[in-house]
């Protein structure tokens, strides 16, 4: 009885079934967040499914926010069976709170600006606006807005 064979992939099929593209595997592979593959007799490059579980956590770890440096730390974590969770959830923590400082600083960003555009009725000339004026760094007191004078 024959067994079955692994999958296998080329470039392109790997990227397309891990939602990549092309030249994003390549730079994967230049920046050694994932190996380069083993070739073929005939020269081709060949990636397994281990190479297509690699690329599939690299994307998840990207939509919770790990940057390409903190995924290759990561990689790192979990493909040592050594490794405790504790660790893991450690490095997790530390992103965890990165995100919660950035939501804090973009909220604190939406409250400046969302008290500038009600300041600005978006009408008459630009002169006077507190949008303009705030961004260009001039000291707006007046409790004035962006219409006609």
């Amino acid at each position: 009885m024959e067994r079955p064979k692994a999958s296998t992939f080329t470039r392109t099929s790997l990227a397309k079934a891990a939602g990549v593209g092309i030249e994003t595997l390549r730079f994967y592979e230049q920046k050694q967040i994932v190996k380069s593959p083993e070739r073929n007799g005939s020269g081709y490059r060949v990636y397994g499914q281990q190479d297509l579980d690699q690329l599939q956590f690299i994307r998840r770890a990207q939509g919770l926010g790990f940057s390409l440096t903190e995924i290759k730390e990561l990689m790192g974590l979990t493909g040592n069976i050594r490794t405790p969770r504790r660790q893991v959830r450690e490095f997790a923590k530390a992103r965890l709170k990165t995100i919660r400082e950035k939501i804090k600083a973009l909220r604190a960003m939406e409250r400046a600006l969302g008290e500038l555009v009600e300041k600005c009725d978006g009408s008459g000339p630009l002169k006077g606006c507190p949008i303009v004026e705030f961004v260009g760094g001039k000291n707006n007191k007046s409790k004035g807005g962006c219409h006609e004078r």
